[in-house]
C-alpha cells in the first residue's frame, strides 16, 4: 500500500492544473515529486530551499495576494521550527495556507530528535482559528488534501504519516464517526490509532469514535456517546499525550466526567530504534493500549 505521503504529489499536482489560485511551497523535502508540476507551473511551484522560516512567510505572501498556498516538509520544520512565522505572518495578518506535514511524532527514528515533532498539534493549539487533520489511511490523506485545500481561506494543519490503518473510514473533515458501539466508557481513536484501539478494546462494552479532525473538535458526537456509554472517556492521539484533554473538558463542562490522555510521553528516546520500538515503548501499541485502558475503566469496561 502507498503512504499518505505517496498521495501528496500527484494531488496537488492536479489541483494546480485545476485551480489557478493554488501554489505550492516547498523547503527542498518532497521536491523530486513536483519535477513535472514545476514545468507546467513555473510561477506555482516554489522551492526556498532549507529556510523553513521563509517556506512559512512566503506562503503567507501568497496568500495576502489572494492565493491558495500549500507549505510542505516535515512536522519540526513546518510548525516547531518556523513558529513565530506561523504565528505572526498567517495568524497576526489574518490569512489562511494550508501546511501538510510528514514525519509525524517519530516516523523516521533514524533521523533523531531534530525530525521528530510530537508536539506540533498542542503547539498549533495556542493559536486561534487553526482546522487540524490527522487521517489514518492514505485514502483519507487524499480526501482531507482536496478538502483542505478548497476551505476557502482558512488556516489547515494536515499531519501526514508512515504510520495507518487498515482500511480507510468516511471522513468529512468535520465529524468524530463511531465505529463501535458500547455502554461502559467512551475511548476515541484519532487517525492512524484506531485500529490498535479497535486490538486493544475487542470484547470489551466499550464504545469507539473515530477521529481524523481533530480541530475543531465534534463535541457534539462525543456527547452523544457520553450519555449512551457512560462519562469515562479515553483519549489515544498519535502525539503528545493528553493533547485533546482540554477540547474534551470544553465538551464536557457540565457533565460530571473522568478522561485520560494516551498517546507519545514528553520523555525523549535517544535510542533510534523503528517506527514499531517507539510505539511500544509509549505504551501505544495494541496490548499496552489494553492495559492501560481497562485500569482506567476499571470493571465498567465490562467484557
Amino acid at each position: 500500500m502507498d503512504t499518505m505521503r505517496d498521495r501528496l504529489a500527484p494531488v496537488l499536482s492536479g489541483l494546480l492544473d485545476e485551480d489557478p489560485r493554488v501554489a505550492v511551497v516547498l523547503a527542498e523535502i518532497g521536491a523530486d515529486g513536483f519535477a513535472d508540476a514545476l514545468r507546467r507551473h513555473p510561477d506555482r511551484v516554489i522551492n526556498v530551499g532549507i529556510r523553513e522560516q521563509l517556506l512559512v512567510g512566503a506562503g503567507a505572501g501568497l496568500a495576502l495576494t489572494g492565493m491558495r498556498p500549500v507549505l510542505h516538509t516535515f512536522a519540526s520544520f513546518l510548525v516547531e521550527r518556523p513558529f513565530e512565522q506561523v504565528k505572526l505572518d498567517l495568524g497576526h495578518q489574518g490569512v489562511g495556507a494550508v501546511l501538510v506535514s510528514a514525519a509525524a511524532s517519530f516516523d523516521w527514528p533514524a533521523g533523531g530528535h531534530t525530525h521528530m515533532a510530537p508536539g506540533d498539534v498542542a503547539l498549533l493549539d495556542t493559536l486561534d482559528g487553526w482546522t487540524v487533520h490527522v487521517p489514518g489511511h492514505p485514502d483519507e490523506a487524499e480526501t482531507l488534501l482536496r478538502h483542505a485545500v478548497a476551505a476557502g481561506d482558512d488556516k489547515v494543519y494536515v499531519r501526514l504519516s508512515v504510520q495507518s490503518n487498515a482500511e480507510a473510514r468516511p471522513v468529512d473533515g468535520a465529524h468524530l464517526t463511531t465505529v463501535r458501539e458500547g455502554r461502559r466508557g467512551v475511548v476515541v481513536a484519532v487517525g492512524p490509532m484506531l485500529d490498535a484501539v479497535l486490538d486493544a478494546t475487542r470484547g470489551l462494552d466499550t464504545a469507539v469514535l473515530y477521529a481524523a479532525t481533530v480541530r475543531p473538535f465534534d463535541a457534539a458526537a462525543l456527547r452523544r456517546a457520553v450519555r449512551a456509554a457512560g462519562a469515562d472517556v479515553v483519549l489515544v492521539e498519535p502525539y503528545l499525550a493528553g493533547t485533546s484533554t482540554a477540547a474534551v473538558g470544553e465538551a464536557l463542562h457540565d457533565v460530571p466526567h473522568r478522561v485520560l490522555g494516551l498517546g507519545v510521553g514528553r520523555r525523549e528516546l535517544r535510542r533510534y530504534g523503528t517506527v514499531d520500538e517507539h510505539v511500544a515503548a509509549h505504551g501505544l501499541d495494541a496490548g499496552s493500549l489494553r492495559e492501560r485502558i481497562t485500569g482506567f475503566l476499571g470493571g465498567a469496561a465490562g467484557v
